[in-house]
């Protein structure tokens, strides 16, 4: 409550609270007599550079509590230094990829109208996977081509939709929603075949499958989608704020690793066409 953190943050916290807990049980320590070196210890253990960056965070913001609460009486990540990442450039989709990707799916059959209104809103919004499969019909205004959405740590934004997204998601629901409902009363916009919430893994193996028949050989996720979003949004002029509002991204500078990706696309561009390139 106190930092707004979605669900599945908290659900990552707690996974990574439970791993440190039960590396302390084998050394016959708990998280409240845990020491500097069984921090570090645990956190050598962890191979990936960013997963141990995410279970450093973790611990910082444990054990900031404890100490804040009087239950320790130091704090034993106060010394442990971050492990320094790369600024890894995110992976980009081309516009054609991303149009065949779109075409993928079936949309005489109610999943694949579904699946492609999905990946249309997905798109032309840039949403994250989570807040995409949490959309909720009150959510949706298609007289006014947007959505509200609300993000991390619960902030709203306005997203514009866009013609042709607005258009597949107004015949996915006069005509396929209807029939993957069945009188569940679920609000959320995207269902499955029960008549509940898509999930993300759904959606992401969803989307996968159809990578696959239209043969791409990059790997294809719902955030791979996001970034195609920026990348192209930038690469046809758009301010780099007005990107960073409709990614819903609280600091500019997370936003400015697209800048790269516009930027290295357009040098490919002019090396191929230009006669000097």
């Amino acid at each position: 409550m106190e930092h707004g953190l979605s669900v599945n943050t908290l659900a990552a916290y707690r996974t990574d609270l439970r791993l440190f807990a039960a590396s302390l049980a084998r050394r016959e320590r708990t998280l409240l007599d845990a020491g500097t070196d069984d921090v570090c210890g645990f956190l050598g253990d962890t191979h990936n550079a960013r997963t141990s960056a995410r279970r450093l965070s973790t611990l910082r913001r444990f054990y900031q509590y404890l100490l804040r609460e009087r239950r320790i009486g130091g704090d034993p990540v106060a010394l442990v230094r971050s492990p320094r990442l790369g600024r890894k450039l995110p992976a980009a989709l081309t516009e054609t990829e991303v149009e065949a990707l779109l075409h993928a799916a079936d949309a005489t059959t109610t999943i694949g109208l579904r699946d492609r209104a999905m990946i249309e809103v997905l798109y032309a919004t840039g949403l994250r996977v989570s807040e995409l499969v949490t959309l909720a019909l009150a959510q949706t205004n298609l007289q006014q081509g947007v959505v509200r959405i609300f993000g991390k740590g619960g902030k709203e934004r306005l997203v514009p939709l866009g013609e042709e997204a607005m258009a597949w998601l107004a015949r996915y629901l006069r005509e396929a929603r209807p029939q993957l409902a069945r009188g569940s009363g679920s609000a959320a916009v995207f269902l499955t075949n029960r008549g509940e919430a898509m999930t993300r893994q759904m959606f992401w193996y969803r989307l996968r499958q159809y990578a696959r028949v239209v043969g791409l050989s990059k790997p294809v996720s719902p955030h791979v989608l996001r970034h195609a979003f920026a990348t192209h949004m930038l690469n046809h002029g758009a301010d780099l704020r007005v990107v960073q509002l409709l990614l819903g991204h609280s600091d500019i500078s997370t936003t400015q690793i697209y800048t790269h990706v516009a930027k290295a696309r357009l040098q490919e561009l002019h090396r191929r066409h230009h006669p000097r390139g």
